[in-house]
């Protein structure tokens, strides 16, 4: 997946090269700076997160918004009506997502469920517009609480002993969460999400034997990374 995005990345920089040359050698005559042509800040971010991140929502939501505003700037779309339906837009994607996000995923939220039941609530941790490294080698992992507001977590899994399933709850408001996982170890992710989102850049495959880590998070403005 992350080769992925890259590979979408390198497309939009090689395009956006071209033209540039194109036009200063006089080959093309492609305006870049059109009316609205700010709304690719949002549009193309939000279009290459639906390919990287697991939880979709708020990709989808500044999507529609930034095609929105594109098209209102194109005198398509009025902007006094525009700004009347984004609130509704999003709370309506916001609703379909829960709704569906429940349907498709039971399983694995009677999972957490059960695992927080039994989870130890000795490790919490939290970092508040600072950064806190987390490492478990040679411990016994029994699943964990990860926070972050305005800064990082680094949870480092690799080393640790993993006797069964467990869950990881995080929660991460403008701050990024990043987890090591031991390699071929299994993860399931619930997610929900606003404008961030988890992403999952492992590059082995998963033993369908080895044990399972639930990923429970919460993302405002924010992300986790599973490594």
């Amino acid at each position: 997946m992350k080769k992925f995005r890259n590979i979408l990345w390198g497309l939009v920089l090689i395009v956006l090269g071209l033209i540039i040359g194109g036009n200063a050698l006089g080959i093309t005559n492609i305006e870049i700076f059109f009316d609205g042509w700010w709304t690719l800040i949002i549009i193309i971010p939000c279009f290459i997160g639906l390919f990287k991140e697991r939880e979709k929502t708020g990709n989808i939501i500044g999507l529609l918004i930034g095609i929105a505003l594109l098209l209102a700037c194109q005198d398509i779309l009025d902007f006094n009506l525009l700004w009347k339906l984004i609130l509704p837009t999003i709370l309506v994607v916001i609703g379909l997502s829960m709704i569906f996000k429940d349907t498709i995923g039971g399983k694995v939220n009677e999972k957490i469920k059960e695992l927080n039941s039994k989870k130890n609530k000795e490790h919490e941790y939290c970092a508040t517009f600072s950064g806190q490294d987390v490492n478990f080698d040679g411990e016994t992992f029994t699943g964990a609480d990860l926070t972050a507001v305005f800064g990082g977590v680094k949870c480092d899994l690799r080393k640790a002993i993993i006797e069964s399933d467990t869950v990881i709850n995080t929660s991460s408001i403008f701050g990024g969460i990043d987890i090591y996982v031991p390699e071929n170890l299994k993860v399931k992710v619930k997610s929900s999400s606003i404008f961030g989102g988890v992403s999952d850049d492992r590059k082995y495959k998963e033993n369908a034997e080895a044990h399972t880590i639930y990923v429970n998070a919460t993302c405002l403005f924010g992300g986790v990374e599973i490594k």
